[in-house]
C-alpha cells in the first residue's frame, strides 16, 4: 500500500528573535508558526543545550496540532546574552519570555510548555511563577529538587551525573565566552583533561578540587540541604505551580524518584516506561530488549503529550510497563492500591526469603575504598552511555564486598510493581559509611540481571538504616530468582566513602571499613497478586 505523504505546511520561521528580560538580558531563539491563519497558542521549549538540540524538539509535529513553537536559548547559551547559572534564572527567565510570546501579534495569549531533564525543569519553573497564559506542561524525566535526588541521594554525592553534565555544561560556557571574543584558554586548559579522561577525574581527591567546572565547589561544599540549596529550592515551589502537568518517567532513568514525587505533588497523568534517560522512548534499555512495543511511538507518547498540551487527553491516569511480562498496562493510580508490601528478609546463609530469620549472627565483609564496587548499569548518566539500566551483575558479585542473597528458584511468577526500600541492621568499624542496595533479576542461565539500587550515607556506628530503591515494575518469572546485593560503594555513580563521611577527604584519609550485615534486614517488595 503506497505511503501517504500529507502536504507540506507552509511555515514561517523568526531567527534569533530577541527577548528582552526584565534585568536587560536579550535571550534569544526561533519562533516557528504556520504561515496562514492564527493567532495560534504557543509551545515553548527552553535549553541550555545549544542549537543542536533544537533539532529534537517536535516542531512539525506542534505546528500541525495547531500550535506556534518557540525554541529558546537559557541565558548564556547559543545566542542568547548573559550568564548561565544552573537553575537559578530558568523561573524569571520562563515568566519573561511567556510574557513575550502574549504580547506577539500572531499569539493568541495562551503559552503551554514541555521538555525533558533541564528543559522539563525549566517548565516546572516557570509554572512555579504563576505566568499569565500559561495553560500547561509536559514535564519528563526531570528532579524535584536540586539537592535531594538531583546532586545527592541519600547523603551521598551523584559524583558520575554531577561530572559529566557539569563538563559539557562548563564547555558550552566556554564556546559561548569565545563567541563573544572572550580570552578562554585557562579554561579550556582545565576543564578539557576533565573531558578527555572523566575515569581519572572522578578519582580526584578532595572530590572538590576537581577544575574546570565553575559551580563544582557550591555543589561539593554543600553536601547538608542548607542555605544554598533552599535558595535553589524557592524556585521550584511545588504548591505554586496551579496548571496541570503530565509526567513522563523511564524505570531506569536517574530521575525516576523525582518525577515519581513531582507527580505525587501536583497529580496529573503519569507514563513511566523501560526507558533510561539517554535513550527515551527506546524499546530497549542496557542489557534487556524489551520488544518494539515498548517504545514511545508504540504508545504514540509524542501524540498524547501534544493532546495534553491541547486539553484534549483522554488517556489513562497511569499507564507504566511491566518488565518481564514485557506489556503496558493502565492503572488508576500510583502507587497500586493493591499491592502488598512484603518483607523479605537477609538470611546470614545467603537466603532471601519472606520467612524472618531464626539464626542471628551477622554476614561481614570488609570494603576498602581504594578499590570501591564499580557502577555496572543502573540509572545512570556516565560518559560511556552504555553503562546504563539492566546489566550482568556476575562480575560484581564475584567480589568479596558484596553479600548476595537470593530467594529459591520461583515457582509461579512474582510481579513488584511499586516503591522499594531495604531496612538495614547493620554496624560499621568506621566513622561514617555507605550502604548500598541492589534489586537483581537472575535468570535461569545464571545472568544476574539489575533492576534498580539506592545507597545511604550514615553516621552512626550501628543501627537500623533505610535504603531507597525508589520503584520498579518488574515480573520476576517462574524459574528465575530475586537477588539482593549488599555492599558499601557503587562508583562512580557516586562518591566513595573514606570513612569520615566528608566529601573534602583526601587520599591519606582513606579508611578501611569492616561491615556486619545483620539477618533481620529485610528489603521491601510491593508484590502484586497474579
Amino acid at each position: 500500500m503506497p505511503k501517504l505523504d500529507r502536504p507540506p505546511l507552509p511555515v514561517t520561521v523568526e531567527h534569533d528573535a530577541p527577548m528582552p528580560m526584565r534585568d536587560g538580558t536579550v535571550l534569544r531563539g526561533s519562533a516557528h508558526r504556520p504561515t496562514d491563519g492564527g493567532p495560534f497558542p504557543a509551545l515553548l521549549m527552553r535549553t541550555p543545550y545549544g542549537e543542536d538540540s533544537f533539532r529534537m524538539a517536535p516542531v512539525t509535529p506542534a505546528l500541525r496540532a495547531g500550535f506556534a513553537v518557540v525554541l529558546q536559548h537559557c541565558r548564556g547559551r547559543g545566542s542568547s546574552d548573559g550568564e548561565f547559572r544552573p537553575w537559578m534564572d530558568e523561573g524569571t527567565d520562563g515568566y519573561d519570555t511567556i510574557a513575550w510570546i502574549t504580547a506577539q501579534p500572531w499569539s493568541n495569549g495562551e503559552v503551554v510548555m514541555s521538555g525533558m531533564s533541564y528543559l522539563a525543569g525549566c517548565a516546572l519553573q516557570a509554572a512555579a511563577t504563576r505566568p499569565p497564559g500559561l495553560k500547561a506542561v509536559v514535564a519528563s524525566m526531570t528532579p524535584h529538587d536540586f539537592h535531594d535526588g538531583l546532586k545527592y541521594h541519600g547523603g551521598a554525592f551523584a559524583l558520575g551525573s554531577a561530572l559529566n553534565w557539569g563538563a559539557m555544561q562548563a564547555l558550552l560556557g566556554l564556546l559561548h565566552a569565545a563567541q563573544a571574543g572572550e580570552d578562554v584558554g585557562a579554561g579550556f586548559a582545565a576543564v578539557l583533561p576533565v573531558l578527555g579522561d572523566q575515569d581519572a577525574a572522578v578519582r580526584t581527591l578532595p572530590v572538590g578540587d576537581i577544575p574546570g567546572i565553575p559551580w563544582w565547589r557550591d555543589w561539593t561544599s554543600h553536601p547538608e540541604r542548607d542555605a544554598y540549596w533552599e535558595e535553589l529550592a524557592e524556585t521550584l515551589r511545588h504548591d505554586r505551580i496551579e496548571v496541570p502537568v503530565m509526567h513522563v518517567a523511564g524505570w531506569f532513568d536517574l530521575f525516576l524518584g523525582g518525577t515519581l514525587e513531582n507527580h505525587r505533588r501536583l497529580g496529573g497523568p503519569l507514563v513511566v516506561g523501560p526507558w533510561s534517560h539517554l535513550a527515551p522512548g527506546a524499546a530497549g534499555t542496557g542489557r534487556l530488549f524489551f520488544g518494539t512495543a515498548a517504545s514511545g511511538q508504540a504508545i504514540q507518547l509524542e501524540q498524547r503529550q501534544l493532546a495534553f498540551l491541547k486539553g484534549e487527553d483522554t488517556g489513562p491516569a497511569v499507564k507504566i510497563f511491566v518488565m518481564g511480562d514485557d506489556v503496558w498496562r493502565d492503572e488508576e493510580t500510583w502507587p497500586l492500591e493493591r499491592a502488598v508490601e512484603t518483607p523479605y528478609y537477609l538470611h546470614a546463609n545467603g537466603l532471601l526469603s519472606p520467612e524472618a530469620p531464626s539464626a542471628h549472627e551477622p554476614a561481614t565483609f570488609t570494603f576498602d575504598p581504594c578499590d570501591p564496587v564499580p557502577t555496572v548499569g543502573g540509572p545512570t548518566l556516565l560518559p560511556d552511555p552504555t553503562n546504563v539500566g539492566p546489566q550482568d551483575q556476575r562480575d560484581v558479585e564475584l567480589r568479596p564486598d558484596v553479600l548476595c542473597y537470593s530467594t529459591d528458584v520461583l515457582t509461579g511468577d512474582v510481579e513488584v510493581t511499586g516503591p522499594v526500600s531495604v531496612t538495614l541492621h547493620a554496624e560499621t568499624s568506621a566513622a561514617s559509611t555507605d550502604w548500598t542496595a541492589k534489586l537483581v533479576d537472575v535468570y535461569p542461565d545464571g545472568r544476574a540481571m539489575s533492576v534498580i539500587d539506592g545507597i545511604v550515607r550514615v553516621f552512626e556506628s550501628s543501627g537500623t538504616f533505610a535504603i531507597d530503591l525508589v520503584a520498579t515494575s518488574q515480573v520476576f518469572k517462574a524459574g528465575h530468582r530475586i537477588r539482593v546485593d549488599i555492599s558499601s560503594s557503587n562508583f562512580p555513580r557516586f562518591d566513595r566513602n573514606p570513612g569520615t563521611g566528608r566529601i573534602g577527604a583526601t587520599e591519606a584519609d582513606l579508611v578501611v571499613q569492616h561491615q556486619k550485615v545483620f539477618p533481620d534486614s529485610y528489603i521491601t517488595l510491593p508484590i502484586v497478586p497474579r
